[in-house]
């Protein structure tokens, strides 16, 4: 198995007011169609979207009208990131969460929505509210750990992590151990997500309990 990779175009990727968003939601949109077009050169088997906030847009209706257009585009089916981190919290047997994630609160309030549609309780999030899509790569790990222990306090089953940009796999996997409870992060939900629907059951150690046990 190989990874083949095809980035989507957007340009000036702002984020710091709600019109910004929706535009960089709908440029992402726009965007997709030739991102696949060129992806499907090397002849795949299989879709995985590696984006986050269009993927919980307008919750799970949204994510499945999203799902569906991309499978169509591409012919193949695919794994997005809302609902890679769902099949994994269905892995968890959880019923409560907490997340974390780059955006500002009108893409929290989709996230959100996204979950309590498929039944889960959203104890707490933390939107850190990064003004730009790239500037999403550039939070530390430290701002990180400490917006986990602040979540924890609402006793959730389940930490989540969303938005693709922002780096905490290994983070992820070392919180797990001060917390005592599962911390998902985004992408490494994407890579079990795509194992698992391929078939492939290889569990891997050092990227968290969702890859070595599940």
């Amino acid at each position: 198995m190989t990874f083949h990779y095809s980035r989507c175009y957007v340009e000036e990727p702002d984020l710091s007011t709600d019109q910004g968003v929706q535009d960089f939601i709908d440029a992402l949109g726009q965007a997709n169609d030739v991102a696949i077009r060129n992806v499907l050169t090397c002849k795949p088997s299989f879709i995985t979207m590696g984006m986050s906030g269009e993927t919980f847009w307008g919750g799970a209706e949204g994510n499945e009208a999203f799902e569906k257009q991309i499978s169509t585009t591409a012919g193949l089916p695919i794994s997005t990131g809302a609902s890679a981190v769902r099949a994994a919290l269905e892995a968890y047997g959880a019923k409560k969460l907490a997340f974390v994630s780059p955006y500002p609160p009108i893409v929290n309030e989709h996230v959100i929505r996204y979950f309590n549609d498929h039944g889960y309780e959203v104890t707490a999030d933390h939107g850190l509210g990064i003004q730009s899509a790239t500037a999403i790569a550039e939070v530390t790990e430290d701002t990180l750990a400490k917006v986990l222990l602040e979540l924890n306090e609402s006793n959730p089953d389940v930490i989540v992590q969303a938005g693709t940009n922002l780096s905490m796999v290994r983070l992820a996997a070392a919180a797990e151990r001060f917390l005592g409870k599962p911390v998902i992060a985004i992408n490494t939900a994407c890579v079990w997500h795509t194992l698992r629907q391929l078939g492939i059951n290889d569990q891997y150690s050092g990227f968290g309990s969702l890859l070595s046990d599940h």
